[in-house]
C-alpha cells in the first residue's frame, strides 16, 4: 500500500511542477536547452520509478490474474513446396475444314445445318450436273463419228490405200474423245459432296438452289474432338518450361482443371511483347472445351524440398522492413507471444517459404497475431 501512496504522491508532484514552473522558464535559448535536458533526466528517473513500482505491486498481488490476449495457433509445417506461374491462354482448334465441290453446279439438296455433328464421309450436298450430262451426250455423239471414221481409215490403211497421216489423225481423234469422255464421266461422279472429316458444322456458306464453282466452300467443319491451349509466356520463363513437361490447365468458366503435357514450344520471341508461344494439345470428346474459351496455364518454375512454410498473412513487417512472426513460447507466467525475425522466399496459393528464422514444428500465432505485442501473455483459444 505504501508503494501505491508513493506513486500517487510522485505523480502529483510531477503535475504541480509542470504547471507551476512554466512561468519561471528562462527566456534565452541556452537556458531552455538546459531546462529541457534536466526535464528529460527527471522523466527517465520517474519512468524507472514507475516501472519498479509496477513490478513490486505485481509481486505483492500474486493471485491477481494477468490480462492475456486470445489467440489461435498453427504448427509450422515442413513440406515440399512448389511455386507456379499462371499464364492466361485460350482454347484453339486447327481442325477447320471446308467441304467443297470439285465441279461447278447448282445445289439441289443440302443435307446438313449449322451446329450439326457429322462424321467423316457423310453426305453433305447433291449437285445438279445437267450441263455435264449434256457435255457427255455431245461427246458420245462425236465419239460415234470418230469411231466410224477411224474404222474406215483403218480398213483402207490395212489395204495400203490412203495416206498414213489420215489414219493417224483418225486414230488420234478417237483416242482424244475417249479421254475427254472419261474425264467428263469422272466429273459426273462428283455430283455428291461428302464431309472430309468428322466434327461440328460451324458454318453453312451456300444455300440449296445456289450455284457453286469448283473449290468454293459449301460448309465449314470444326473438329472439336481435339483442341489445344495456346498461351504467350514471358521470355523470362524460357528455362522454366520445356516440351513434354506436364502442366495444369484451369478453365475458370467450367470450374475445372486438367493436367496435360506441352506439345510445342515456339521458336521465336515476339518482339512486341517479349513472349514465346506454348501449346498444349488435349482430347475433347465431350466438346466442353470450345475455341476461344479462357484457360489458365500453370507452370511449375521452382520446387523446394522439405522447407518450413507459413500462411503469407502471418508474416508481418516492421517500419524498417524486417519481417517477423509471433510464435508461442513459455515463460514464468505461462504462454507468451515471442517475436521471431524471418527471411522469406517464394509464395504461392496463400503460403510462403521461410528460409531463415524457423525450422519447422513451431506453433505460430494465427488469429490475434495482428493485435498482440511482443512478449504479451496469450491464451490459446
Amino acid at each position: 500500500m505504501k508503494y501505491l501512496l508513493y506513486l500517487i504522491t510522485l505523480l502529483a508532484l510531477i503535475s504541480a511542477s509542470s504547471c507551476g514552473s512554466e512561468n519561471s522558464w528562462p527566456e534565452d535559448i541556452e537556458g531552455k536547452k538546459t531546462l529541457l535536458t534536466a526535464k528529460k533526466d527527471s522523466l527517465r528517473t520517474i519512468e524507472k520509478d514507475i516501472a519498479k513500482l509496477v513490478s513490486e505491486i505485481a509481486k505483492l498481488e500474486p493471485n491477481k490474474e494477468k490480462p492475456r490476449e486470445l489467440v489461435t495457433l498453427q504448427k509450422v509445417e515442413k513440406i515440399d513446396f512448389q511455386h507456379f506461374i499462371e499464364i492466361q491462354g485460350s482454347v484453339q482448334s486447327d481442325e477447320y475444314v471446308n467441304a467443297s465441290s470439285e465441279v461447278g453446279g447448282r445445289i439441289i439438296d443440302l443435307r446438313v445445318r449449322e451446329g450439326q455433328t457429322i462424321n467423316k464421309g457423310a453426305l453433305v450436298a447433291k449437285l445438279d450436273l445437267e450441263a455435264v450430262q449434256k457435255q457427255i451426250a455431245e461427246l458420245e455423239k462425236s465419239m460415234e463419228l470418230a469411231v466410224d471414221v477411224y474404222e474406215r481409215q483403218k480398213r483402207l490403211w490395212d489395204q495400203n490405200i490412203g495416206s498414213e497421216i489420215q489414219y493417224l489423225q483418225a486414230k488420234n481423234n478417237k483416242e482424244r474423245l475417249e479421254k475427254s469422255l472419261e474425264t467428263i464421266n469422272y466429273q459426273l461422279t462428283k455430283a455428291e459432296v461428302y464431309a472430309p472429316s468428322s466434327g461440328v458444322v460451324e458454318m453453312v456458306n451456300i444455300k440449296a438452289g445456289e450455284m457453286v464453282s469448283p473449290g468454293m466452300p459449301i460448309i465449314t467443319i470444326l473438329n472439336t474432338y481435339k483442341v489445344k491451349v495456346v498461351a504467350n509466356v514471358p521470355e523470362t520463363y524460357i528455362k522454366a518450361i520445356g516440351r513434354g513437361e506436364e502442366v495444369t490447365i484451369k478453365f475458370p468458366a467450367l470450374d475445372t482443371e486438367k493436367r496435360a503435357r506441352v506439345t510445342r514450344i515456339g521458336n521465336i520471341i515476339n518482339p512486341a511483347n517479349r513472349t514465346f508461344e506454348v501449346e498444349v494439345e488435349m482430347a475433347n470428346p465431350k466438346g466442353l472445351y470450345k475455341p476461344n474459351l479462357l484457360a489458365i496455364m500453370m507452370v511449375n518454375d521452382n520446387t523446394y524440398k522439405d522447407v518450413p512454410t507459413v500462411p503469407i498473412e502471418m508474416v508481418q513487417q516492421e517500419v524498417s522492413g524486417r519481417s517477423f512472426v509471433y510464435i508461442k513460447s513459455e515463460g514464468a507466467d505461462g504462454s507468451f507471444a515471442k517475436k521471431v525475425y524471418v527471411k522469406t522466399g517464394d509464395n504461392y496459393d496463400g503460403k510462403i517459404v521461410i528460409t531463415e528464422g524457423l525450422i519447422g514444428g513451431e506453433e505460430i500465432l494465427v488469429d490475434g497475431a495482428r493485435v498482440v505485442a511482443e512478449n504479451a501473455l496469450i491464451k490459446i483459444q
